[in-house]
């Protein structure tokens, strides 16, 4: 396997995913100001901030004033500025040394607007991580039929100079063992390549068998990050 070679500055933007998304390949939908911004909450919860001052953080507090945010940070806040932690987790960053050709022979759709109510129903039974009513409007987004069921499905979310992360990979519980998921992934490993990227993706750190998938598909762990859900505080 390839060694995963970054630069200094490739490696500060993926400590910092959502701010560099924000202020790069998904600038044009970001919402806030110079010190905190966000997607539109219909989309996805991810926020970010510039840095680590009040500003930013009061910024960030009128966010979450109305909805919950999710940050994605090095570390695991210290501070909260008054918000309240509703749910954190590690997530491991893993990224793509290596292209691979797509695998199996499952015929492979883009899902479109008439796909939401399908894409809706297969994220909200496995749990992939944060899909929307819009989430969809961050790339590409594939899926694998079963009949007339979606069976499985997986996208592109955050895109940053250079990188397009691959996310929502789910497959339902009834078609698993097909390997769905790899023919999936590899197709978007390809797409993402031949645009001159590099894939990268999160995975929380104790799914030991998504992990185990994603290095057999040339993914290699890069840093261990961490995933915080924020809202307002409610005083007692």
């Amino acid at each position: 396997m390839s060694r995963l070679e970054l630069s200094a500055e490739q490696r500060a933007a993926l400590d910092r995913p959502v701010w560099s998304a924000l202020t790069t390949g998904h600038r044009a939908l970001a919402e806030g100001t110079a010190h905190a911004r966000r997607y539109p909450a219909a989309i996805a919860p991810f926020a970010a901030m510039s840095d680590d001052s009040e500003a930013a953080w009061s910024e960030l507090a009128d966010f979450a004033k109305k909805d919950v945010v999710a940050i994605v940070t090095p570390a695991p806040p210290g501070d909260l500025h008054g918000l309240a932690a509703w749910f954190s987790a590690c997530v491991r960053q893993m990224v793509a040394v290596e292209a691979e050709a797509p695998v199996g022979d499952a015929v492979i759709e883009t899902l479109d607007q008439r796909d939401i109510p399908a894409m809706l129903e297969l994220t909200a039974l496995t749990k992939p991580g944060p899909f929307l009513a819009r989430t969809h409007e961050l790339g590409r987004y594939i899926g694998i039929r079963d009949g007339q069921r979606l069976a499985a499905m997986a996208g592109e979310r955050m895109r940053l100079d250079g990188f397009t992360e691959i996310s929502a990979v789910c497959v339902h519980p009834d078609s698993r063992g097909r390997g769905y998921a790899q023919r999936l992934v590899t197709a978007l490993m390809t797409a993402i390549r031949g645009r001159g990227e590099t894939p990268f993706l999160h995975v929380i750190e104790d799914n030991h068998a998504a992990i185990a998938l994603y290095e057999r598909l040339g993914f290699v762990s890069r840093a261990t990050l961490c995933f915080t859900v924020l809202r307002q505080s409610v005083s007692p």
